[in-house]
């Protein structure tokens, strides 16, 4: 079994290195790793061509975005499941991806996903809080429920059917896919296990415009997807609090 990890890059200099590690560190998978620049005027170009060799696929141009990125990887991608790593986030260790499709057999589930660590910006190994998923459910779905986004893994053709992100949306297109895929029936399994850690400073709370930008595009994606945007944004944000004290 293939695994494509897709990591788009924006003047990334000095992370990406680190986020390119530990995708070539993991063992006991077979992973295709797809990395999308887009139009880096940093260093990052060059600290990139190190690592060439190693590339599954490569492109390097001006986009209109992370999510226009992410789908032009997605069609280069050619494992049996498609996940992402953005380039400022790390495996959490080598074993990450074998323990997560470790069970997998011939079964060949829709998604599979495990859980997060938060972690300082300047300091990886300092944990700022932990999300912890669950199983899936329906009732979870409309009460904001929503599995850790960088550990989710899906079946390429699954992700095509869907036709990726929404390219409208600036913030919220995985929450989008995210609802858009599970509203739908299939075989979706927790791993538990920590999968990524995660560099605190997301695109999503640099700023209060950020902050409510993410909220109208939330409420949009959960209006299409037939769900009570007062009920899923009320338990999709409490939802957050117990990851301060796990």
């Amino acid at each position: 079994m293939k695994i494509s990890v897709i990591t788009a890059v924006y003047n990334n200099v000095t992370e990406i290195a680190g986020a390119i590690e530990s995708i070539l560190a993991q063992r006991g998978t077979d992973v295709d790793l797809v990395v999308v620049d887009g139009g880096s005027t940093d260093g990052t170009l060059e600290i990139l061509d190190r690592y060439r060799p190693h590339f599954g696929a490569f492109v390097s141009a001006r986009d209109g975005g992370i999510y226009p990125a992410l789908n032009r990887g997605l069609k280069l991608a050619t494992g049996d499941y498609v996940g992402f790593l953005h380039s400022d986030d790390l495996f959490a260790s080598r074993d990450a991806l074998a323990t997560l499709f470790g069970g997998v057999g011939d079964a060949r589930p829709d998604a599979m996903w495990g859980d997060l660590n938060y972690v300082r910006k300047a300091d990886p190994s300092s944990v700022v809080r932990r999300w912890t998923s669950t199983d899936y459910s329906p009732r979870r779905l409309r009460w904001g429920w929503m599995p850790p986004h960088p550990t989710l893994y899906v079946r390429r053709d699954r992700f095509l059917g869907l036709q990726g992100f929404d390219e409208t949306m600036r913030i919220a297109a995985d929450y989008d896919f995210i609802l858009r895929l599970f509203s739908a029936p299939g075989d979706y399994r927790y791993v538990p296990g920590t999968v990524v850690a995660m560099r605190t400073g997301g695109a999503s709370n640099r700023s209060l415009p950020a902050m409510l930008r993410k909220s109208f595009e939330d409420a949009t994606a959960l209006r299409r997807a037939g769900i009570s945007v007062t009920a899923a944004l009320a338990g999709k944000n409490l939802g957050k609090l117990h990851q301060f004290f796990a």
